[in-house]
């Protein structure tokens, strides 16, 4: 990276990075170097501008850059070599951190990036990883909706439309529609043994606000956080794009699996899917729960307990929440409404500790602005007059006939090394592949029959990938799931025999 470019980013970093209160100038230039080098974003090598030119770019003092370069190499960061300036060393000092490969190369990417984004920027636009996608139809173009009562959500709008309160056209100034927020304390109290009050519910426009707000209010920029290796590739890019770290924890047949060098580096946020994890499907065990609890508890870190299809349980009792035996108050509990109702009403909850619902409210509506009160209003009836169990009850006869025909339409390929977990919820299930199959190729070759799977490989954080097919089948009509689920078991059978 040439000089020029060095100070200009350690001026926009000067400017935008959170310091400690009263932190020396000199001390705030070392940090941001020292963090760079550490980091691979400055390699080996590289020179660095004068101390007087970056003096004047930086509009500081020579002895404040001095300063800055004196710890530095004191350190071991940096050497001055006679005619050649100073330079990175090339022999990282005792401590130096590494990256791994992908952080490494987004952070190079980001500071060469030649389209005018920034690093956030880049991560929020999916130019420095795989593309974003969600598990919908593995047909594609067939999203069924039908299930929806269109008819009856159309009157409750209109109802709200007719005399509307002055209140339901502005912003949401206390966290949501009260209604809403109650009747959403009274389901998840009932259906999810969540330990919570009114005032700790936020009505939030889906889980990616929802972990967006999380991270905004309860982490710095370079925080480590937690999460599943497979995970959601939404909260990673969330999570990502907020400058934090992410720590890859894999997860077994218990769910989430923390060993001693993960407990090792604790971490400011731990996000989790236990009811159902996203996207293998395992449920996390009372034991693990127990322990992601009292680990958090010990080191002041916060849970971010995703929630995200608990209604679609097909086998046994509804799960109880991590939330509902957290009595630390360390859990963050999210919601959507989008797998229930329809994607496109981009309504979920947020339940917070008591300690934090009313600076969580005042973040909510500094950062967002919420609206959509009239909806909110509607969704209240819907739940309140007893259609929102009703819909539920009738979706997951529907799921539960869809999954049953998927999982027989796709036995075969246990014949050739490929597996089918066994799970009784969800919206999708994962076709195991050997580890020697090439998932990204598998699925290339359904994308060439017109069926839409994803690679679970594709979901994993850092250098462990599991190698998969993701299928979901809520949104495929039910004539089609076993046509359609003999056609992938061939595609996958061929692909496996080849």
């Amino acid at each position: 990276m040439e000089s020029l470019t060095i100070s200009e980013w350690l001026l926009t970093e000067l400017k935008q990075h959170r310091f400690p209160a009263g932190m020396p100038a000199h001390r705030r230039v070392y940090e941001l170097i020292r963090r760079a080098i550490a980091s691979q974003h400055l390699t080996a090598g590289t020179r660095l501008p004068s101390t007087r030119s970056l003096s004047e770019a930086l509009s500081l003092s020579r002895n404040t850059i001095l300063a800055a370069f004196e710890q530095l190499h004191d350190e071991g960061y940096i050497v001055s070599r006679t005619g050649s300036g100073t330079c990175v060393a090339t022999t990282p000092p005792e401590g130096f951190i590494e990256l791994d490969d992908a952080q490494s190369n987004a952070g190079m990417d980001a500071l060469h990036r030649s389209l005018g984004l920034s690093k956030r920027g880049m991560l929020a636009a999916g130019l420095a990883d795989h593309p974003s996608h969600e598990v919908q139809p593995f047909a594609p173009g067939e999203d069924d909706f039908s299930t929806f009562p269109t008819q009856l959500w159309r009157r409750l709008l209109n109802k709200q439309w007719r005399a509307p309160q002055p209140a339901h056209l502005d912003y949401g100034h206390a966290g949501g529609h009260l209604p809403l927020r109650r009747a959403i304390a009274n389901y998840l109290r009932m259906s999810r043994a969540v330990n919570l009050t009114v005032e700790q519910v936020l009505i939030t426009a889906g889980t990616q606000q929802s972990i967006d707000l999380c991270a905004r209010m309860l982490t710095d920029h370079g925080d480590r956080v937690w999460v599943e290796n497979p995970c959601y590739w939404g909260a990673r890019r969330l999570l990502e794009v907020n400058g934090l770290q992410l720590h890859p924890v894999t997860v077994d047949d218990e769910g989430m699996a923390p060993n001693n060098a993960d407990f090792r580096r604790p971490p400011r946020l731990i996000y989790t899917t236990p009811s159902h994890q996203y996207p293998k499907g395992v449920v996390m065990s009372y034991g693990r729960r127990r322990l992601l609890l009292d680990y958090a508890a010990s080191q002041d870190s916060w849970i971010l307990e995703d929630d995200y299809d608990s209604e679609f349980r097909f086998e046994g009792r509804p799960l109880s929440s991590l939330q509902g035996m957290d009595q630390n108050g360390r859990v963050l509990y999210l919601g959507t409404f989008s797998k229930v109702m329809y994607p496109g009403i981009k309504l979920g909850y947020l339940v917070v500790p008591p300690d934090l619902a009313e600076s969580f409210k005042r973040g909510l509506y500094e950062l967002q602005r919420p609206g959509q009160v009239v909806i909110q209003a509607a969704l209240a009836e819907f739940i309140e007059e007893g259609h929102f169990a009703s819909h539920i009850r009738r979706l997951r006869q529907i799921y539960a006939e869809r999954r049953r025909l998927l999982q027989k339409a796709l036995a075969p390929v246990t014949r050739v090394g490929a597996r089918l977990p066994p799970a009784g919820s969800g919206l999708h299930l994962v076709v195991e592949l050997p580890p020697h199959a090439d998932d990204v190729r598998v699925a290339d070759l359904a994308a060439e029959q017109g069926l839409r799977v994803y690679p679970l490989s594709s979901y994993g954080v850092g250098d462990k990938v599991e190698k998969g097919l993701i299928v979901g089948y809520a949104y495929a009509a039910t004539e089609r799931i076993a046509p359609y689920g003999r056609i992938l078991a061939d595609v996958i059978q061929a692909a496996l025999s080849y």
